[in-house]
């Protein structure tokens, strides 16, 4: 190591040991992330009003469209875990943030020469959905190199409740956007946020101490192992993971057929919905407010364990409302309490899989976590329409708000629920059995 690089990271040692306030690296972190997804929730209005009414898709084609971009998160979820774990984080995300950039511009240049069609659509879905697998493996496991162990709670909590604002501001804002501009021009807005973020990328200084210098493993495969077998074979971990993927699995259940729902049986129209869906998006801007003071006050254990039982309480109204206005106020006040339950508690498994995860394996744990939630909520659709048809909608709402409370359940009888303070102990690295570093 030569002597500018050492000082170089004991600049960067010093800076992640500030407080977040003054954490000039955290700042640029969290503006661009918060930039890219209010930039996403554009992007997530536009698409599909322009595959339907600009290019008259068919459901069909519609149902391709949203499968194309959610298959790379399940495909490439492990695989991104090893380059994260591999090259330089930041490196990766102001990459995948120019490579992003360039994509989604290509559906307005298209436009404009006058050769878009659903196939195009298609191609940018995957291609976006790939790069975004990949950046997302990069900047959620460089959190513990640009932020002190004592301060990665609140920097987890600021940013889960920018992550909500953007994305309630980003879907509201989109709808505007598209209104004005129309479809196809809003996406140079989602465009011109990657390029925001890819900058913001570039004035981050992680710590290169923090992360490890170990032997590369020879092969992909070797590498996924590694990362799934730590998180399956660590006692704190495994159940963290497992009570995420439970978690996915029943919100599949319940999120399949909640607008149905809401339209339906409840008859709120178009109007109601969009309202109960903001309202419910604020509490995850409450509940990350007051997530650090929650563990300070009562320990991990115990606001994880509430939280996950507030998201099954609060799934009841759905259950037994009425076609009547004052449901639908009960309705999204319980969405939005469920949601800020749900922050504080996901806020805080983060936190507590992160510092305790070595830094070799930082971006694989995260990765296999994604890749469990990502592969089982498919499933958790088709479960939901096999209840439907073979009883009804209301009984598959049912299943899915009784199986909320199985997370809970896996952290009750696990040593999670022995934790009343967030660690303190710097992690272990992990020896590699394949190459003995």
């Amino acid at each position: 190591m030569t002597p500018t690089s050492t000082v170089r990271d004991a600049s960067a040692e010093r800076a992640a040991d500030l407080p977040l306030r003054t954490n000039r690296s955290f700042r640029a972190y969290w503006v661009g992330e918060a930039v890219t997804l209010a930039g996403s929730s554009v992007y997530g209005v536009a698409l599909p009003v322009i595959a339907v009414l600009e290019l008259g898709a068919s459901p069909g084609q519609v149902s391709l469209l949203a499968a194309a971009a959610t298959v790379p998160a399940f495909v490439l979820a492990l695989p991104a875990g090893v380059a994260g774990d591999r090259y330089p984080k930041r490196k990766i995300m102001i990459g995948t943030d120019l490579a992003a950039a360039a994509v989604v511009s290509v559906v307005p240049v298209c436009w404009a020469a006058g050769v878009l069609s659903v196939p195009v659509l298609y191609v940018v879905a995957l291609m976006l959905g790939a790069l975004t697998v990949l950046h997302q493996a990069a900047s959620i496991a460089i959190v513990p190199e640009i932020v002190d162990r004592a301060h990665m709670h609140p920097a987890n909590a600021r940013i889960a409740g920018a992550f909500s604002l953007a994305d309630t501001a980003g879907t509201y804002g989109g709808t505007l956007v598209v209104g004005l501009l129309g479809a196809v021009r809003a996406l140079w807005l989602d465009s011109l946020s990657y390029l925001v973020s890819a900058w913001c990328a570039s004035r981050i200084r992680p710590n290169a101490t923090r992360r490890a210098a170990t032997a590369r493993p020879a092969r992909m495969g070797a590498a996924i192992r590694e990362g799934v077998r730590y998180v399956m074979r660590d006692p704190i971990q495994r159940p963290l993971v497992l009570s995420l993927a439970g978690l996915a699995y029943a919100d599949g259940i319940v999120t399949t057929y909640f607008a149905y729902t809401l339209l339906t049986r409840l008859g709120s129209g178009s109007t109601g919905l969009g309202l109960v869906m903001g309202v419910t998006a604020v509490g995850g801007l409450a509940g990350a407010v007051v997530a650090t003071r929650l563990v300070d006050r009562f320990g991990p254990a115990r606001v994880m364990l509430t939280g996950f039982l507030a998201y099954a309480v609060c799934g009841v109204p759905l259950l037994v409302a009425r076609p009547e206005p004052v449901w639908l106020g009960v309705i999204a006040a319980a969405g939005a309490l469920r949601t800020a339950a749900a922050v504080a508690a996901g806020t805080t498994q983060r936190s507590l899989r992160q510092q305790l995860c070595p830094p070799e394996l930082q971006s694989r744990a995260q990765q296999t976590s994604v890749w469990l939630v990502t592969g089982l909520r498919p499933a958790a659709a088709l479960t939901a329409g096999a209840i439907a048809a073979a009883s009804s909608v209301h009984a598959a709402l049912i299943a899915g708000t009784v199986l909320y409370l199985v997370p809970a359940a896996l952290l009750w009888v696990s040593p999670v629920r022995r934790l009343t303070t967030m660690p303190t102990a710097a992690p272990t690295p992990v020896k590699d059995s394949a190459h003995g570093s």
